[in-house]
């Protein structure tokens, strides 16, 4: 399977994580808010926003272009920040997902 195809499928997990902890039917962001320079868009999205609109959108472009992916994906330190607060399993459930996604990017 080439670096692509693990990527399109742990997206496919990362979204399915996201619905399974009802994070993933979040109000897409004003137009505005895309345009943010601070990392992950604190200032203007949540992370639930900025994984399901900026994070899973570009990759998949990327994944679906066949384009190089990006040489480091460091995010699971972001989602495990973001849901310190969240019930443990949840937290689980999506870190996991998440640092699939950043493995899979790292090692390609």
């Amino acid at each position: 399977m080439t670096a692509h195809q693990q990527l399109d499928q742990a997206l496919g997990e990362l979204e399915s994580a996201l619905r399974s902890i009802d994070l993933w039917d979040t109000a897409r962001p004003a137009p505005e808010a895309f345009d943010s320079a601070q990392p992950f868009c604190v200032d203007t999205m949540d992370l639930a926003q900025w994984l399901r609109y900026v994070f899973i959108a570009r990759l998949q472009a990327l994944v679906d272009a066949r384009a190089p992916l990006p040489a480091s994906c460091e995010v699971a330190p972001a989602a495990e920040a973001y849901l310190q607060n969240s019930k443990p399993s949840n937290r689980a459930v999506l870190v996991a997902a998440v640092a699939e996604v950043d493995r899979i990017v790292t090692e390609s």
